[in-house]
């Protein structure tokens, strides 16, 4: 097995691959491969992370990675694994995800044009854009067969939901991810594409049409797909999904995305080592042994938070959060800590808003707001709470008699209170 193709199969990476010499093919090494990217949303899950470590692998072992911004095929939108249609976006919408997502790539993937296998970011409207209706029905339509292409099981469950259908807008997408296999193999020498499982039928078109146009004497080309991430409970990680983890700030905080990985579930954390990271196999052994040794201590799950977020979101957030996340569950003080981080730390617990004259002078008791808060029923409870030690305040425990002032504020006007380990509550004082 070729160098690439191992370290997928030993990374969980590897699912599929498509044409007969594929090993034969890779083995020369320098080859060129495309993935690509749909712009439907301004950024990309950790989903889409899959695919994009299917091209840091493939620069990895010597060859030269293309990344396709679906701008052409954006406007279409991919049937694949969606029970209904897509609703369609603007092409300015289109453009902007393309723009929003490109930071991404260039974090990943090695740019530097002094590399002979530097990384390419190509724009598949470059080409479809130019493409006029005729031309694309008897240049490309005419090596589709229609019978062959109901058979595509996300074509075929569609056809059989009488409410949704599809529309032959989006049953014409496979004709146009096959024309861009085409032409960066023409333009790029591009023989392989990389993607996940559920695109498997599109890329064999693709060679299909590749073969056809150029002729059987020709390198044709061939398609390496990764299995689809999926939560412990099967489900998978996407755009639309609730609760979506997204690769850029805007979407998900640096300190979500590092809590989000910190808490992945025991049974896919190792997995998850393996595919999404690039430490080497002794390292994940270890830690292998170390989680199952010691499983409490979460060795495995700070080596993935940890890798992740520098990787996405640069050094010094990745020690900003570490350093929050020290804080928060290792009881130290809270103005330590940014107060735009600490706006993302508690962005989702429960809050309260308070006037902030309250705090001039003695201040106000803290029995008396703790009771208006989800930390407490009513001032008896507040003050049991208070007597037992239970509570306090910018993480810092307090006694009974406590009042708060202003010097309990922390940057963005907060004072947060919590009772025992882990029950938090953001009172904001406007």
């Amino acid at each position: 097995m070729s160098a690439f193709l191992d370290t997928l199969q030993w990374r969980g990476l590897l699912h599929q691959t498509a044409g007969a010499d594929i090993e034969q093919h890779l083995a020369r090494g320098g080859r060129v491969a495309y993935c690509g990217f749909d712009p439907t949303a301004s950024s990309l899950t950790v989903g889409n992370f899959n695919s994009i470590n299917l091209l840091r692998h493939w620069q990895r072992s010597g060859n030269k990675p293309i990344v396709v911004m679906g701008g052409g095929t954006g406007l279409i939108g991919d049937p694949s694994g969606k029970d209904s249609e897509r609703q369609l976006l603007t092409a300015d919408d289109v453009a902007a995800n393309v723009e929003g997502q490109r930071g991404i790539f260039e974090r990943i993937l090695d740019f530097d044009p002094a590399n002979p296998n530097c990384a390419v970011i190509v724009n598949n409207h470059d080409w479809l854009g130019k493409l006029g209706y005729i031309e694309m029905l008897r240049d490309v339509g005419k090596y589709f067969s229609v019978n062959a292409m109901i058979q595509k099981e996300s074509v075929r469950e569609r056809l059989h939901n009488r409410d949704q259908g599809i529309s032959y807008t989006e049953f014409s997408y496979m004709l146009l991810q096959a024309y861009d296999f085409y032409h960066l193999r023409v333009t790029h020498d591009c023989t392989v594409q990389l993607a996940g499982s559920d695109q498997y039928g599109n890329i064999v078109a693709g060679m299909d049409l590749i073969r056809r146009r150029l002729g059987s004497e020709q390198v044709g080309g061939y398609g390496v797909t990764s299995p689809l991430v999926t939560r412990a409970d099967g489900k998978k990680f996407g755009k639309s999904e609730q609760g979506a983890v997204w690769l850029t700030a805007d979407r998900t905080s640096a300190y979500a995305f590092y809590q989000f990985w910190l808490n992945t579930e025991d049974a896919m954390v190792l997995d998850y080592l393996r595919r999404f990271t690039l430490l080497p196999r002794a390292a994940v052994d270890d830690l292998s042994a170390q989680h199952e040794a010691a499983p409490h201590q979460r060795a495995a799950h700070r080596a993935l938070a940890r890798e992740l977020t520098e990787l996405l979101h640069g050094t010094d957030q990745l020690s900003h959060v570490e350093h929050a996340s020290e804080v928060l569950f290792g009881g130290g003080d809270l103005r330590s800590v940014a107060p735009e981080l600490l706006r993302d730390m508690f962005a989702d617990v429960p809050h309260s808003s308070h006037g902030r004259d309250q705090l001039g002078g003695a201040g106000v008791p803290l029995a008396d707001i703790l009771a208006q808060t989800s930390l407490a029923s009513s001032k008896r409870q507040a003050r049991e709470h208070l007597a037992s030690g239970a509570v306090a305040v910018n993480g810092q425990r307090v006694d009974a008699d406590y009042q708060l002032t202003g010097d309990d504020l922390l940057g963005g006007g907060m004072i947060l209170l919590r009772r025992g380990k882990k029950s938090w509550h953001a009172t904001r004082w406007d």
